[in-house]
């Protein structure tokens, strides 16, 4: 079989998913040999012999049918072309005959083999055809927008014809497949052919009576694999692979487009070799969302990595065939400069402090807001070119908050979804931000919008309410999941539907959960087991119980605050000195940061003045970890500790309390979760002593209380905790937002009673 396909629209269109699975056919099947038979100059068409992903064709016939090489080798077939270089009259000439019609505008592509120009209709198409003849060329025209000359009886069929023959093929043994009227002379001699779904109607009433044609439904490559499964000459070259590359165009669920600034896999070099590894964050974020993809679901994932100067930037790739067989990467190259700039300059010291309520220490520079609007744009075109026709978009982060305002012009067919992985403030906290109008306007072209709990959608609410008007369609109370009372982030009705400008937009409250299975089989392992019970021996030997933190080092986590609660604990209460000991872990902040020098200084300065002032020689009360443990060493710390001591000023969630939980509850412990009250986890655990990070004296006695605390008392509220953890996992997490977000694609139906 010989498959001679158009490229744009044809070959390299549709939905990605019926892409892949004839790309994958083609690349599998020896006995298919490819052309590509294109109205490209070959120039633009060699790009495309890099792309792992594409099958390299065996030959190119190119330039409207003036060109034909050797797809591999990219030498010119003779005597094919000679024959057709012989034929063609001086360009030059023509160019000058065709300067008085000035509806015809030369095309700025090369143009070795051929005469292009872009027309209109009000091109006089028979003066030009009359200016053809005297040439002895033809004009070929498609999409009432690009017309050629070419010599008469050279296109894209003749050029085809002549390499079957060439080849000794019989015309029973091609399909052509094309979408434009520039296609049509593939169609007419002798060529089995498909006319692939959306294909220009001139082309579509011109194949109708052809009994060799066949019109597709399924756009693009889908129309290819359509057209071979109804023709029994094809068919048996797929018959093996027939139940997985049928297009399921009109059955399947939409492409998702996850669009995050990480990639789901991390390179490394190797002597000098590029190996791509799992990612090593273990907080499972990233594997939940990659599981929406393991039932072969089509789906992109486009995240930002650093160019690497010399080098060319990473092509599409795919993430994994053989767990993934319809998610391709795409990476978008930034300069670490521009990365720096981006994420590390302008997102941490405007948006980051504002989001959490610290606005002194925010900085607005409007130079920067500048940059960020160019990558967010580079985001937006991407996710444009690759996504297919009404494909889900998920985007994460407020460091992506304006890419719903590049993309929904480009894209008006994609349904955008937005989650914030971070707090989102109230009014007054959001409005000092100087681009908040734009911000705002960006988020409102999105279909669904999601954030971890109640309190930040009636944060949102109460924005939008300063920007524009809008109607409130539906309210939901959330008892359910949420603690409602008694909380300083708790609200009792959470709103879920609203109307701003004629556009509806759901929203919702979805706290990212746990990897609980990833725990569950780390505390599995022997060597683990083993590490645990070593740990706790020691404990046990010494008499003293265990307070783990453990956090990232960010003024907003409050290291500073609880170091000194701690000191004044040790003063207030010396009775346990030498009974307790903090393990402090703090993970330091990405390399370039230097918002956060003043305070490890100031925490290393703290932790000094404690253990100095109490330490024995046999006791130290602070042990302080600058750095960041493997996941497996964090889970032991979270096994052998009593008391996790979480408490951040403020936090969007905090996973470590979720972890912390999942951990004490799996080993039947009776640990006790000491969290702030203004981590979002804390209205979904009611069970943990709360504390106000504010407070120092409230500090004081919040951790006294878990060290006195009754342990049968503390074995229920830990089960009561693992209870929630467990069933709102990070699995269900990922799963929940797309669910909500297929639903934005449904007739809304309004119950006012």
């Amino acid at each position: 079989m010989l498959l001679a396909t158009d490229l744009d629209g044809t070959f390299l269109g549709g939905k990605m998913e019926d892409r892949l699975n004839l790309y994958k056919t083609i690349k599998k099947n020896k006995d298919i040999k490819l052309v590509f038979v294109t109205g490209r100059g070959l120039e633009s068409v060699i790009p495309l012999l890099n792309d792992p992903i594409i099958p390299t064709p065996d030959y190119i016939i190119a330039d409207v049918g003036s060109t034909l090489v050797n797809g591999r080798t990219l030498e010119s077939i003779e005597p094919i072309q000679g024959e057709i270089e012989a034929k063609w009259p001086s360009v030059y000439k023509i160019q000058h005959a065709l300067a008085d019609i000035t509806t015809l505008q030369y095309q700025d592509v090369p143009q070795q083999r051929r005469c292009s120009y872009y027309y209109n209709g009000d091109t006089d198409l028979n003066q030009v055809k009359e200016i053809a003849e005297r040439f002895g060329c033809d004009v070929i025209t498609s999409v009432d927008k690009y017309l050629d000359l070419l010599p008469k009886d050279v296109n894209k069929g003749s050029t085809l014809l002549k390499l079957t023959d060439y080849l000794h093929i019989s015309p029973e043994e091609v399909l052509v497949a094309g979408d434009t009227l520039n296609d049509l002379s593939l169609y007419g001699v002798g060529f089995h052919g498909v006319a692939v779904g959306g294909s220009e109607i001139g082309l579509v009433n011109e194949l109708k009576d052809n009994p060799k044609a066949y019109l597709a439904e399924s756009k693009g490559a889908g129309g290819i694999l359509e057209s071979i499964m109804q023709n029994p000459l094809f068919k048996k070259f797929i018959d093996h692979e027939k139940e997985r590359i049928i297009p399921k165009s009109s059955t399947s669920k939409n492409q998702l487009v996850m669009v995050y600034h990480r990639l789901p896999f991390e390179r490394t070099e190797v002597n000098g070799e590029i190996i791509r590894s799992k990612p090593k964050s273990p907080n499972g974020i990233i594997p939940s969302l990659l599981g929406l993809f393991e039932k072969g679901r089509s789906g992109i994932w486009i995240g930002e990595e650093v160019y690497q100067e010399g080098k060319e930037p990473y092509k599409n790739e795919m993430v994994d065939v053989e767990r993934y067989p319809n998610l391709m990467a795409a990476t978008i190259s930034l300069s670490k400069k521009d990365i720096d700039r981006f994420y590390r300059v302008f997102s941490k010291e405007a948006f980051w402090p504002t989001i959490f309520s610290f606005v002194e220490k925010a900085k607005f520079n409007y130079d920067d807001w500048e940059h960020y609007l160019k990558i967010n744009r580079i985001f937006a075109e991407r996710i444009a070119q690759e996504a297919d026709e009404g494909a889900l978009v998920w985007i994460h982060e407020y460091n992506l908050w304006m890419v719903p305002a590049f993309l929904k012009p480009l894209r008006p067919d994609l349904k955008i979804g937005f989650f914030h992985h971070t707090a989102f403030p109230a009014a007054d906290i959001f409005n000092i931000l100087p681009w908040r109008r734009e911000i705002i306007g960006s988020l409102l072209l999105c279909d669904f919008i999601s954030f971890h709990i109640p309190r930040y959608v009636e944060n949102f609410i109460d924005v939008l309410r300063s920007h524009t008007p809008f109607k409130v369609l539906k309210k939901v109370s959330v008892a359910k999941q949420f603690l409602t009372y008694s909380s300083a982030l708790g609200v009792e009705q959470m709103t879920k539907l609203i109307e701003v400008d004629g556009r509806k937009i759901r929203l919702g409250a979805q706290p990212v959960g746990i990897n609980f299975h990833l725990i569950e089989k780390i505390l599995q392992k022997k060597e683990i087991q083993e590490k645990i019970s070593h740990f706790k021996e020691d404990k046990e030997r010494r008499g003293v119980k265990r307070i783990v933190s453990i956090e990232r080092l960010d003024y907003v986590k409050g290291p500073l605050e609880k170091i000194k609660a701690f000191g004044a604990f040790l003063k207030e209460y010396p009775e346990y000195r030498g009974k307790v000991e903090l393990v402090n872990v703090c993970t330091p902040p990405s390399q370039g940061m230097k918002i956060y020098d003043q305070i490890q200084d100031k925490v290393n300065q703290a932790i000094g003045e404690i253990n100095g002032k109490y330490a024995t020689m046999d006791w130290t009360p602070i042990q302080y970890f600058f750095q960041a443990l493997p996941f497996e060493d964090v889970i032991i710390q979270y096994a052998v500790s009593d008391i996790a001591w979480i408490t951040p000023l403020r936090d969007g969630l905090n996973l470590v309390a979720k972890e912390y939980v999942a951990t004490q509850g799996l080993l039947n412990g009776n640990g006790v979760l000491v969290l702030s009250e203004f981590a979002g986890a804390s209205v979904e655990l009611p069970y943990s002593i709360f504390t106000n990070p504010y407070d120092r004296v409230n500090m004081v006695s919040s951790l006294l209380k878990a060290l006195v605390i009754d342990p049968e008392e503390a074995s229920i509220r830990l089960k009561r905790s693992l209870e929630q953890i467990k069933h709102y996992d990070i699995h269900y997490w990922g799963t929940d937002f797309v669910k909500e977000l297929e639903k934005s694609q449904e007739k809304v139906t309004i119950n006012n009673k």
